[in-house]
């Protein structure tokens, strides 16, 4: 059975890098276990995430949140460029008081039902500014840089959700998806922990069972027993480093039995729920 993969590790608040490439290779379905930011520089990019399709244009601002299913399809040889930011969910946690919520942009844009903000002349605002000062921080060795860092890094974020609430900017509409699949990606994230087979979503969305599945392969890469689990291994991961003891995680997210659960778990994650407490 296909199983998607996380790619990525943070050990770190953040991370950012600037790449560069070419003739770039098929890049699989994958999750972080951290929330992404892209910038999009330059390429013919179409970004794909949880059944919806974005064509980007230059400057876009892509936010992937932790768990959730993408990949980017690159559809020539010209160089595709971005600047990746890797985000702790910990970290942005202890930064999102109600007058000063710093995942706020993530909010925003779940709420526009967009994953892509597109912010006219980025290159002259402040957002732009601080981003290249952020990355450049990175290229100096001088004092106190790593604590140049988290302020650049704050400041990149403040005027980041500044962008997403004032006016001049826009969350662009996928551009192609199929709108039923995203309509049952959603109800399936919503009822994680509840009964869902493929017959009960082919009922409830008045579908044919084999037109579901292939529909739903074909819009996320792979089968909807795949994706429930894996969804509900992240809700039971979030769960475990809560507090939450591990059966109770187990049960909770939707699993029949605890070794299902177990084997699911360290498939996925390559450590038994106990392993990955010691972590």
């Amino acid at each position: 059975m296909n199983s998607y993969t996380q790619k990525g590790y943070l050990d770190s608040n953040f991370k950012i890098f600037h790449l560069v490439d070419q003739d770039m290779k098929s890049i699989n379905f994958h999750y972080h276990n951290f929330h992404k930011i892209l910038i999009f520089l330059s390429g013919n990019v179409t970004y794909s995430i949880e059944g919806r399709s974005y064509n980007l244009q230059s400057n876009d601002i892509v936010f992937v949140n932790a768990g959730e299913v993408h990949r980017p399809v690159v559809h020539d040889a010209s160089p595709y460029e971005r600047i990746i930011i890797y985000i702790s969910k910990d970290y942005l946690n202890d930064y999102s008081q109600d007058n000063n919520d710093l995942s706020l942009c993530f909010k925003q844009a779940y709420e526009n039902k967009s994953h892509v903000l597109r912010v006219h002349s980025f290159n002259n605002s402040k957002l732009g500014q601080i981003t290249h000062e952020l990355e450049d921080s990175f290229k100096s060795i001088d004092y106190a840089n790593e604590l140049y860092h988290n302020i650049l890094f704050l400041e990149f974020m403040i005027q980041l959700n500044r962008a997403s609430i004032h006016n001049g900017i826009e969350y662009i509409k996928n551009s192609s998806s199929n709108e039923k699949i995203v309509d049952i990606l959603n109800y399936v994230n919503e009822h994680l922990t509840e009964d869902i087979n493929i017959d009960t979503l082919a009922n409830s969305f008045y579908l044919s069972r084999y037109y579901l599945m292939h529909s739903f392969k074909e819009e996320t890469g792979y089968t909807i027993g795949n994706y429930i689990t894996t969804k509900r291994l992240l809700l039971a991961k979030d769960l475990i480093a809560s507090g939450m003891p591990i059966t109770t995680a187990c049960y909770e997210c939707g699993f029949k039995n605890y070794s299902t659960f177990s084997r699911a778990y360290k498939k996925n994650f390559n450590s038994t729920p106990t392993e990955g407490l010691k972590k």
